[in-house]
C-alpha cells in the first residue's frame, strides 16, 4: 500500500469530498480539467465500477411528485439554495442537462468542473471523471411507487488515493451521500406542501 505525505492525504481527501458532492472533473492548479470524449460516450446506462474498492449506496423515499424531484435535482443553478456546501454553480452548456452538459460549481473554496454522462428524463442521472487521481462514477434514479418517489443513489471511487485510505474515504463518501438524499428529500417535500420557495 502507498504511504501518502500528511500534504498528499489532505488534497486526495479534499478530492475525494468534492466527488462526493457529485464532482466530475477538479480543478488543478486553478485551471479546471478538459472533459474527454472517452468520459462523455457510453452505451446503455452508465454504471458504477462494481469491483471498486470504495461504494456507496443510499435510497430514500421522498413524499413529493416525481416531477418536482426531478427539476431540483437537474436545476444545478439552484442547488445552492439547498445545498449547504454548494455556493455557486454556473453551466457551461445551455438548456436542460444532457450527455456532454458541463456546469462549473465552488464548494468549500475550490471550484469544481461537472460533466453528465447519461440522462434519462424522470427515471435516470449520472455523471462522473477523475479528480486528484480518483475516478468516481455517481448513478441516480428515480421511482415511483404507491407510496411516493423511491430515489437511489450509487457511487464509486477507484484510484490510488482510495487503495492508500479507503476507510476514511469510504466514510466521507457515505456521510456526503447520506446528507444529499436527506437535503433532496426535504427540499422536494417543502416544495410539494408550500410550492417553490422563493429564498432572495
Amino acid at each position: 500500500m502507498r504511504i501518502l505525505t500528511a500534504t498528499k492525504f489532505l488534497a486526495a481527501t479534499t478530492g475525494a469530498l468534492l466527488l462526493a458532492t457529485g464532482t466530475a472533473y477538479a480543478l488543478e492548479n486553478d485551471k479546471p480539467a478538459v472533459p474527454t470524449q472517452a468520459l462523455i460516450a457510453h452505451t446503455g446506462d452508465v454504471e458504477i465500477n462494481p469491483t471498486a474498492p470504495v461504494i456507496t449506496r443510499e435510497n430514500i423515499l421522498i413524499h413529493a411528485p416525481l416531477h418536482t424531484i426531478w427539476k431540483i435535482q437537474t436545476d444545478v443553478e439552484n442547488w445552492p439554495a439547498w445545498q449547504p456546501n454548494v455556493v455557486s454553480v454556473v453551466k457551461d452548456t445551455p438548456g436542460h442537462l444532457r450527455p456532454g452538459s458541463v456546469f462549473r460549481w465552488t464548494t468549500e473554496g475550490l471550484d469544481i468542473t461537472s460533466t453528465v454522462r447519461q440522462v434519462d428524463p424522470r427515471k435516470r442521472l449520472a455523471w462522473g471523471g477523475p479528480a486528484q487521481g480518483i475516478t468516481a462514477v455517481h448513478v441516480w434514479t428515480f421511482t415511483p411507487t404507491t407510496h411516493g418517489v423511491l430515489v437511489h443513489t450509487k457511487e464509486s471511487w477507484t484510484g490510488a488515493p482510495v487503495e492508500a485510505n479507503q476507510a476514511a474515504l469510504q466514510s466521507a463518501l457515505d456521510n456526503s451521500l447520506h446528507n444529499w438524499v436527506n437535503n433532496l428529500k426535504h427540499e422536494a417535500e417543502a416544495q410539494a406542501e408550500f410550492g417553490p420557495i422563493d429564498r432572495r
